[in-house]
């Protein structure tokens, strides 16, 4: 069914009574042409290119759960392209690309609202660098502008700009940037990629890789063998667990990284805010709840849960950025479990086994990477290539020291 006025329209006389599923709740085959690992936004978005895309519809996504119920539905929504390195930009910009005409591609409303991401600098060396990634965004094809404090004031008259133990100086703004519904985005890749044959089976868990003379023949799980002639991992923060499986052990650690919403407010934040000072990021809902997040846990875990200090820390610095957040209460925290390489960047590549293939690593970038991800996971798996965008996000980059430092601060998950 395609969504349109007139089909509203037509569901609004009958009372609403009929509306069909958005996706089709598939049993799993005894064989497929490629299974896809995961059913999050980034495995559901490869099934979903796979088909419309390149034509491969005999396609399982195997979700150990139910889909929305791991990090595409535990993030903070935000989009951005806003990048410095070569290595990154081209990924993330193909991303922020494909958001902008993704409710049209995929015939679902995702509530995307482009309305600017501002990352806040306080000092003169942190403009230089932002000044810098300006300019390299801008040298890709990215927006980008540098404001000064009155620019900023302009923007966000509520900030505390100079009685703060770290005044604002200005920011870099990417105007293209924004949020995204982040469950309506795993549900309409679940339709598209249904409605082009491929199925979506849920509660349905890896337990097992089946390799033959190194080469895939299937996975095992739960619901019995499932034969194919290959295999995509794109599993989040159980990436090491999965490829273990497969007898790898990856170049990444598990960390929880919490995310918050606070009650129901009038407007009052018209974009998305980064702190310069500190590690704090903050945008407001369509429902009015300030969603707003900062660091990882330090400590490694596969749970989906934090603990107090990092709540500590990340209200901290929104108190240091907006004292009157201070006046909001909380009303609900959750955690993803996320992937973080060693030098912050992604891995979407072929593995050692042929016809296995991997999409991890995404550290705080998972969910505004996710349409970019799953295009260039698809081009990988059904061209045995790496799509443009994404041919420096290679598995094997870190024996050869041809690392993707983002932010330049060493070999260690926790500093990405």
């Amino acid at each position: 069914m395609r969504y349109s006025l007139f089909s509203l329209l037509g569901k609004t006389l009958s009372g609403h009574r009929s509306w069909p599923p958005l996706w089709r709740d598939a049993a799993p085959k005894p064989r497929y042409d490629v299974i896809i690992v995961g059913g999050g936004g980034h495995g559901l978005a490869t099934a979903y290119y796979l088909a419309s895309r390149y034509g491969v519809r005999d396609v399982a996504v195997l979700e150990k759960g139910w889909i929305g119920g791991g990090n595409v539905g535990r993030n903070t929504t935000i989009i951005r392209s806003n990048y410095l390195l070569p290595g990154n930009i081209p990924l993330y910009e193909l991303s922020m690309q494909l958001w902008e005409g993704l409710e049209q591609d995929f015939n679902f409303n995702a509530m995307i609202s482009q309305r600017g991401v501002l990352n806040l600098y306080h000092s003169d060396a942190q403009r230089d660098a932002y000044a810098r990634r300006g300019n390299a965004m801008r040298i890709h094809g990215v927006d980008a502008e540098l404001l000064d404090c009155d620019g900023v004031r302009k923007l966000y008259p509520f900030l505390n700009f100079d009685a703060a133990r770290f005044p604002i100086k200005g920011g870099l703004l990417q105007p293209r940037g924004g949020t995204a519904r982040h469950d309506a985005v795993a549900w309409g890749f679940a339709r598209g990629a249904s409605d082009h044959g491929a199925d979506v089976v849920q509660n349905c868990e890896v337990t097992g890789i089946s390799i033959s003379d190194g080469r895939i023949t299937g996975v095992e799980t739960n619901r019995g063998a499932i034969a194919a002639k290959k295999v995509g991992i794109a599993v989040a923060g159980s990436s090491s667990r999965v490829a273990a499986m497969a007898g790898m052990r990856l170049p990444i650690e598990s960390h929880v990284l919490q995310a918050f919403v606070s009650e129901g407010l009038k407007p009052v934040i018209p974009g998305v805010i980064t702190f310069g000072a500190g590690h704090f990021y903050i945008s407001q809902s369509d429902k009015g709840g300030l969603v707003f997040g900062g660091d990882i846990d330090g400590y490694n875990s596969y749970a989906q849960r934090g603990n107090l200090p990092t709540v500590e820390d990340v209200c901290e610095g929104g108190m240091a950025l907006m004292p009157s957040i201070g006046r909001a209460r909380m009303l609900r925290s959750w955690g993803g479990l996320v992937d973080m390489t060693m030098d912050g960047s992604p891995i979407i590549d072929r593995t050692p086994t042929d016809g296995l293939y991997l999409n991890t690593g995404w550290c705080y970038g998972g969910f505004k990477a996710t349409p970019g991800s799953g295009l260039a996971f698809a081009h990988l798996i059904a061209r045995d290539e790496p799509h443009a965008a994404a041919t420096r996000l290679r598995l094997d980059r870190f024996a050869r020291g041809d690392l993707i430092d983002e932010k330049g601060q060493g070999a260690q998950p926790n500093l990405h």
